[in-house]
């Protein structure tokens, strides 16, 4: 069974991708939202934040409420650090679970889908990593359209986000998801590149 990561900006194409590596019989882990689920889920994620960041991150039910800690860890980059470190261990735990499990099932392969690919480490687990890009202004029209979000808001997520390069750079295998790429052609140049990779 191959492992594959996959990363990339916010409205480069990733869905689709996923997607397509599904049809090939691989097993796909939406890492943000794994990370969520683990908030919610975890016996000792929670206990381990409020140690770090204090009761002032937990909900009325004492659960943690994650614009509360996100009040406290991006205006302060220390936090933040602590923050990563925190929830990439527990999140890496709980990849390495789950490729153990899609192994058992007879997947293909298991692809994370992963925007901190790199910087959480998981990259060293993986068999082979792409990375999905597109040009910004076709971004930005991509995310308002999905997220039904103004041009301001778009563009200030997409400047927030780190530039193609850094993903072209860093991964082994690159897709270029231009303003006229349908979404049939991208499923088929992932076919085209996966076909034998997940032989």
């Amino acid at each position: 069974m191959k492992t594959i990561g996959v990363t990339g900006p916010t409205g480069a194409g990733k869905t689709t991708v996923l997607r397509a590596l599904e049809g090939l019989g691989c097993v796909s882990v939406d890492c943000d939202a794994l990370y969520h689920t683990l908030l919610e889920t975890s016996p000792t994620l929670p206990g381990e934040l409020t140690a770090r960041f204090g009761k002032s991150i937990l909900n009325s039910q004492g659960g943690i409420d994650r614009k509360a800690l996100g009040k406290v860890v991006f205006a302060d980059p220390a936090a933040l650090a602590d923050l990563n470190a925190i929830s990439h261990r527990h999140i890496l735990a709980r990849c390495r679970e789950l490729s153990r499990q899609a192994e058992k099932s007879g997947a293909k392969g298991i692809v994370f889908d992963a925007i901190a690919l790199f910087e959480s480490g998981l990259s060293d687990a993986c068999d082979v990593t792409l990375a999905v890009v597109a040009p910004v202004e076709t971004r930005i029209r991509r995310i308002m359209a999905r997220d039904a979000i103004g041009e301001d808001y778009a563009r200030s997520r997409v400047a927030a986000q780190r530039e193609n390069n850094y993903y072209v750079n860093l991964c082994d295998h690159v897709l270029f998801n231009e303003d006229n790429t349908s979404p049939e052609e991208l499923t088929a140049q992932v076919i085209q590149l996966f076909s034998t990779i997940l032989c």
